[in-house]
This record gives structure tokens, sequence and C-alpha cells, in this order.
């Protein structure tokens, strides 16, 4: 058993290293970047070394085979991107036209309401002004980046630092692990292990197996919406295709997003029931393939915790706490369990005589 002056110096070191981690959250972005991606291309290096390949060797392919194909994929797809936000910001005056013209006033006839008073000439003024900038998303990232001298020395030393640290990360990823292992308390090691492995298939399983089913359904809903005919397939999407981390999310923002879009273009109702195929497909490959294969039954966090966790990460902080929200709360979900199987072995739960 731990005694209690050894819990206090637990606690009181988990607080000191949270506060080392508030503190240099700015400095330490690029090496938690690169801890992820070194923690997601570690099962393909050890792959390789199973194959004979020395370790620093394995390391190398892996990290030229991932980068081409991360090059390859924006230099197929953002152009691309760019031109259909451009398009986007084109039809929108157009479509807030037709949105107060016809779609609000038939909108309130079937509700048995009167017509919003919805003045959007000013909405359609702003964006007939700033469109072909809002359009240029490469072009206003740069210049923003490049007015402050300080803003692009960070910027540079980030993309410098990331694929650097990522490649002795992953060379070293097996050996650090064992460093760590090995400073455990011999007496909690066991217990702390198999709460790391554990985790550790909770992580790979949301990680690489969310990431491919976040990937596959973005590629079907854009070939999807291609086949459709819509301007904006590519767009809505990967929009629907990477939100689809949240049960649902990506179902609901893409289906309205391409009825929407589908309605502005096209004119026919009938197109909405080939978006509500396409999204229809999607769902199901989801549910009855992708979900199955790739990441199976290993998360194990219901629906509604995963919204509550998202939402909880967003409003305490931020964006990357949506990001991070799912892999931290798998991993808590994960120590509760653990708590949970101890409460049931224990005299509380047994309602057996207190222990001396």
């Amino acid at each position: 058993m731990i005694s209690e002056s050894q819990k206090w110096w637990m606690l009181a070191g988990l607080l000191v290293t949270g506060g080392l981690f508030w503190l240099l959250a700015p400095v330490l972005t690029p090496f938690m970047v690169a801890a992820v991606l070194a923690y997601l291309g570690d099962p393909l290096v050890d792959r390789l070394e199973e194959w004979k390949l020395p370790r620093t060797a394995a390391v190398a392919v892996v990290f030229v085979v991932l980068t081409a194909l991360a090059v390859t994929v924006l230099v197929l797809v953002l152009p691309a991107l760019q031109q259909q936000v451009t398009v986007l910001f084109q039809r929108l005056p157009a479509a807030l036209d037709w949105l107060e013209r016809e779609g609000l006033p038939a909108l309130a006839a079937r509700l048995g309401l009167e017509p919003a008073a919805l003045d959007l000439g000013a909405v359609k003024a702003a964006l007939q002004a700033h469109w072909k900038e809002a359009g240029s998303l490469a072009g206003q990232v740069l210049a923003s980046v490049t007015r402050s001298g300080l803003a692009l020395a960070a910027w540079l030393a980030n993309l410098v630092l990331i694929p650097v640290v990522t490649f002795y990360l992953l060379r070293d990823w097996d050996l650090l692990v064992a460093r760590v292992r090995d400073l455990l308390p011999r007496r909690l090691e066991p217990v702390a292990v198999q709460l790391a492995q554990e985790s550790d298939e909770v992580l790979s399983a949301f990680l690489r197996g969310q990431l491919l089913v976040v990937l596959a359904l973005a590629a079907v809903y854009s070939v999807g919406l291609w086949l459709v005919g819509l301007e904006l397939a590519l767009l809505i999407g990967l929009l629907a295709g990477l939100v689809s981390f949240v049960p649902y999310l990506g179902f609901i923002v893409g289906l309205t997003a391409a009825g929407l879009a589908a309605l502005f273009q096209f004119h026919d109702p009938l197109y909405l029931a080939y978006v509500a195929a396409v999204f229809g497909v999607g769902q199901a490959l989801e549910g009855m393939v992708l979900t199955p294969l790739l990441v199976g039954d290993r998360i194990g966090l219901h629906p509604v915790a995963v919204i509550f966790a998202v939402l909880a990460g967003g409003q305490l902080f931020g964006f990357f706490g949506v990001l991070l929200a799912l892999p931290v709360a798998a991993v808590i979900a994960v120590l509760l369990r653990h708590a949970g199987s101890r409460y049931r072995e224990s005299r509380l739960y047994g309602g057996g005589p207190p222990a001396d």
C-alpha cells in the first residue's frame, strides 16, 4: 500500500508537472506534435524491424514514405480546395439573394409564421467586397505570418523542428519506453504496465483507426457528391469527414451543407435525395465496415460520453482541447474501469469486515 506521505508527494509531483506543461505550452507544441507522429509511426517501424531492417534505416524509410504521401496529398488537394473556397464565396451573394427572396418566405409560410424582416444586403455587400481575399487562403496565411518577424521565425522553427524531433523520437521510441518503465516503483510496476498497455490499445484504436475512418469517409463523401455534380463536393466532403470523429456530427453537418449547396446550385429538390443517398451510403459503410474493421470496440466510449468529452475539451482548452478530448477521455475510461474493478474486489463493496 502507498503511504499517506507518498500520496502527497505524488500529488505534488503531478501538480508541478502540470504547472510546467501549462507554462511551457507554446514551446512544447512542436514536441507534442512530434510525439503524436512518432506514436503513430512506431508500429510501422517495428514491422520493418521484424523484417531484419536496422532501426535507423526503418525510421528513415517510414519517414520518407509518410512525408512523400503528405506532400503529394497537399499538392493535389490544396489547389482544388482553394478553388472551391473561391467558388463558395462567389456563390454566396446569389445564395443569400435566393434565401431572402424565396427560401425564407417559403419556410415562414410552411411553419405558419410571419416572414422575418431580415436584411441580408449588408452581408451580401461584404461578401462581394472580400470574396477574393477570403478565397485566397494560402495568401492570407502567408501574409499573417510574415507581418511579424518573430512569428515568421517561430513558424519556420516549428516547421524544421517537428520533423527533426519526430525522427529522433521514432528512432529511440522503444528505448524511451523501456527507460520510463525502469523508473517505475517495483511494487507499482505491474499495475502501471497493465494500465499503460490497455491505454495503448485504446489510443491506437482511436488515433490510428479513427484517422483512417475519417479519411475514408472524407473520400466517400467527396467522390459521392462529385458524382452528384455538386461544385463544392471536395470542400463539403472533407468537412463532413473531418468532423466524423464525433458520432453523427459529420453526417448532420455534411448532409445539411450539401443539401443547401444542392438547392442553391440546381434549384431542384430531387438532388436532395441524391445527397441523402450519398450520406446514407457513407453512414452504412462507417457502421458496418469501416468502424468494426479499423477501430472495433476497444475504445469503449458511449456516444453521449464522446459528445460530452468534445464539448468539455473545447470549453476548457479551445481547439486543442477538442483535438485531445477523445484520446484523454479514452485513457480516463481505462482508469475508471480499473478503479471500478478494484472497488468491486474491495471489502467496501463486498460488505466484509473493515481492513485493519
